[in-house]
């Protein structure tokens, strides 16, 4: 689990730090937003629009991957990278929170978790055994440990349970990905980096008892930050971040699992974190939503109708430099895919691009002021037709 990765910070203002994660598979510069490919696909994105608006690193799901496909047959066919024509890095997801989501369809032990295939309701079973293997054959440069994940307004009893769950599985994890290092190397990505996941819900307490106990276990490459963005108030998910700040390593990265909305962004990387990935973007685009420095619109409200201004005047995406939002409009009620596709490359541009700003802000030692002004303009919410 050592080489080839490697976490350089190359300058910080405040909290916020702005870096550089070497993978495997190239280099990342930090902070980061992870575009979404649940199914080995960014949603409506080809991987030569990703690499356009300078993404640098996407994240699939194992879960998914392991139902259809099949883990093995992505195995068998190169490992991600090549299945889905992607050279740059590559980030799984466990399934966790997937398992987890399948309430009235899993039961959960100490051993795992038993669940039915949300496809065709075969019975399956994740342990963090069975996880790592999984993880192996997909392929991805970083890949993250099976925890158990609750509510994010769950009880403290609720919260220990999945907190204390999560850290014994990430002993088994680390040791089955010991193993299969040194049994099965024969893999698409033989050096990969293992993230634990720091979990406790919204009680600091928790939070500083899992990372302590995370960090007894290894010299983790990175960690990730989970339980957030599943229900509980925003200002709750930001305490949250200053705990773990204040609780992990400085050295390492911080990835805070499944958060996207522009705000969150803005507002985590003062809080230190320095990866993010949400599905949000892509999911958005396909009802509408897209973002702007004024805020949060939508395609099909009626004012939009002779818009011939881009989605997004200060944005220079492909869709933006090339299309009025009156265009754009226009193909999202006549339900035409071109419509889709469009929104969503601005959004998932928009939050590439933001944290490309915040990175040099943080270079600059503006960050801070920076960020004010971008959060009181974003959700000033006004409207420039």
């Amino acid at each position: 689990m050592s080489a080839p990765f490697a976490f350089r910070i190359d300058g910080t203002d405040g909290h916020a730090r702005a870096g550089c994660f070497s993978t495997t598979h190239g280099e990342v510069l930090t902070p980061q937003f992870m575009p979404v490919g649940t199914l080995a696909s960014v949603k409506g994105l080809d991987p030569d629009d990703l690499h356009t608006l300078g993404a640098t690193m996407v994240l699939s799901n194992a879960y998914h991957l392991h139902l259809r496909p099949g883990d093995d047959t992505v195995r068998t066919l190169g490992g991600l990278h090549t299945f889905m024509q992607w050279p740059k890095p590559i980030l799984t997801d466990s399934g966790g929170f997937q398992v987890f989501s399948l309430e009235g369809l899993r039961t959960i032990d100490e051993d795992g978790v038993e669940f039915r295939s949300h496809i065709d309701g075969s019975a399956r079973k994740f342990t963090p055994e069975s996880v790592m293997r999984i993880e192996r054959n997909l392929g991805a440069d970083v890949i993250m440990q099976f925890d158990h994940v609750v509510p994010g307004q769950s009880p403290e009893p609720l919260a220990r349970e999945a907190m204390e769950r999560s850290v014994r599985w990430l002993a088994r994890c680390r040791d089955e990905f010991a193993r299969l290092c040194i049994e099965d190397p024969d893999v698409p990505t033989p050096e990969q980096a293992l993230f634990p996941i720091v979990q406790g819900g919204i009680h600091a307490g928790l939070r500083r008892e899992s990372s302590a106990a995370i960090r007894d276990l290894h010299d983790w490459h990175g960690y990730g930050i989970g339980g957030l963005s599943v229900g509980e108030a925003k200002p709750d998910m930001y305490a949250m971040l200053d705990v773990t700040n204040e609780a992990l390593p400085t050295d390492k990265p911080r990835y805070l699992m499944g958060v996207g909305f522009p705000e969150d962004l803005v507002e985590g990387v003062a809080r230190g974190v320095d990866l993010f990935d949400c599905v949000a973007p892509t999911r958005m685009g396909r009802t509408g939503a897209f973002f702007t420095a004024n805020g949060r619109r939508n395609i099909k409200n009626a004012q939009f109708r002779l818009a011939d201004l881009p989605l997004d005047p200060e944005c220079q995406c492909s869709t933006c430099t090339r299309f009025s939002t009156a265009y754009v409009r226009h193909l999202f009620v006549c339900e035409e895919i071109l419509g889709l596709r469009l929104i969503s490359l601005h959004n998932v541009h928009f939050l590439v691009t933001l944290m490309r700003s915040a990175r040099e802000a943080v270079l600059a030692g503006t960050f801070d002021g920076w960020s004010r002004d971008w959060l009181a303009r974003y959700h000033s919410k006004i409207f420039t037709p």
